[in-house]
This record gives structure tokens, sequence and C-alpha cells, in this order.
């Protein structure tokens, strides 16, 4: 059982960091902590897809060395690379957002925003 265990902290690890991103974006007020938030929870995603794509031993598909070991999907860690510019550029965006929301209103929490909002 231990082994399974240490064998599997990926997984774990994947969890904790999804959980940590999904309170971050549920329960904060603040906006830059929510983006934050879902920037942890994208991270933990990239994390796992990476994770299932080991394989023990594995090599490369690319260079033939006449050798029996497995081959590595390299299709996962495509679309985790592929998923991080998108990432950044989503990042981006919302802060860009968030920038203008101050701007406007002078504040970045979600309640007082809300009361502001109502008020107009």
């Amino acid at each position: 059982m231990i082994e399974l265990l240490a064998s599997h902290y990926i997984y774990g690890l994947v969890f904790v960091v999804l959980g940590i991103g999904l309170y971050m974006t549920i329960a904060s007020q603040n906006l830059v902590k929510k983006l934050i938030g879902v920037n942890l929870f994208q991270s933990a995603i990239f994390l796992f897809f990476v994770a299932t794509a080991y394989v023990e031993g594995g090599r490369a598909p690319i260079l033939h060395t006449g050798t029996d070991a497995p081959l590595a999907s390299p299709l996962p860690q495509v679309i985790v690379l592929t998923a991080i510019v998108v990432g950044v550029a989503l990042t981006a965006v919302g802060l860009a957002l968030i920038v203008r929301i101050h701007g406007e209103y002078g504040t970045l929490r979600e309640d007082t925003l809300r009361e502001v909002r109502t008020d107009e």
C-alpha cells in the first residue's frame, strides 16, 4: 500500500493544487486572487496531463536507437505546451480587464463592485 501511494504521489499533488485553485476562485472576493486561483487550477490540469503521459523507462518516439524501451507519447506534452501559451494569453487579458476595472471603479473587491454597479 505504501509503495502504491509513493509511486502515485503526483496525483495527490494534483488534487491538492486543484483544490487550492478551486478554493481561491470560489472563496476570494479579490479579482487578482481569483485570477491566481484560476491559474493554479490550470497548472494542476497541466500537471495531471504530464503525469498521465509518463512512461516508466520510456524514450522519445523520434529517436530510434534499436532498444526495446517503450515509447512515450508526445501528444500530452504538445497539448500542455499549447495550453500554457493559451493560458498566458488569457491571464494577460484578465489582468488587463482587472486594471481597467480598478481604473473605472477604484476597487478590485467583488462585493464592492456589486454595490457600485447597483447604485448606478
